[in-house]
């Protein structure tokens, strides 16, 4: 790619409309329609395919950027923080915030051990590997699910469980699982730049 490529190229078109459409989301989501629900899923769905049609196009057209490089995680990470936390407020259980906490802290490990990594030119050793795109394809799929199934409460303020919503907390925590399975693997990865820093200090 020329050094002189254009920021605003296709792929980075597409990511910054999803980091847009967070807070159309949000306010669909709360809308006081029956199909508000359906809708913010299709929205959550659209930009998770977004996610993969702008790293498609990037690549096919020659068009990847340090701007695309640094904007597309972040698109991801921020649509993904924003639905957990509507969902944990919607849901108000600690079967959800429990999964939701552990994806957004991993979230954030995971992005400060690049960060530190790339400055120490070992950014290769922390790039997305197989079993976090099988996370992500898991956690956008739970997110999906839930996002268009909101709860009916009981009386005593329970959570009336559907096969629908036992679907959607089953992929959540396989994500979670995965979340740390993947991180382990970060963290593994980085061990031998942490001894060494550690023996430099």
């Amino acid at each position: 790619m020329s050094k002189h490529a254009p920021i605003l190229n296709l792929p980075n078109i597409l990511t910054l409309i999803r980091v847009a459409a967070i807070p159309v989301l949000v306010a669909v989501f709360y809308l006081p329609f029956g199909w508000s629900d359906m809708l913010a899923a299709g929205l959550f769905l659209a930009a998770g395919l977004t996610d993969w049609l702008d790293g498609y196009l990037a690549r096919k057209l020659g068009q990847t950027s340090p701007f695309g490089a640094f904007l597309d995680p972040v698109a991801d990470k921020l649509i993904v923080a924003v639905a957990l936390v509507v969902l944990v407020q919607v849901h108000a259980t600690i079967w959800l915030s429990v999964p939701a906490m552990v994806i957004v802290c991993r979230e954030i490990t995971v992005s400060a051990l690049r960060e530190w990594m790339a400055e120490l030119g070992q950014r290769a050793r922390v790039a997305v590997s197989s079993v976090g795109k099988v996370k992500t394809v898991a956690q956008m799929g739970s997110i999906t699910v839930l996002l268009a199934l909101k709860p009916e409460h009981a009386a005593d303020g329970d959570i009336l469980m559907t096969p629908g919503l036992w679907i959607g907390y089953a992929a959540l925590y396989l994500a979670m699982v995965l979340t740390l399975w993947s991180m382990m693997r970060y963290l593994r990865a980085a061990a031998p730049q942490f001894l060494a820093a550690s023996k430099g200090d």
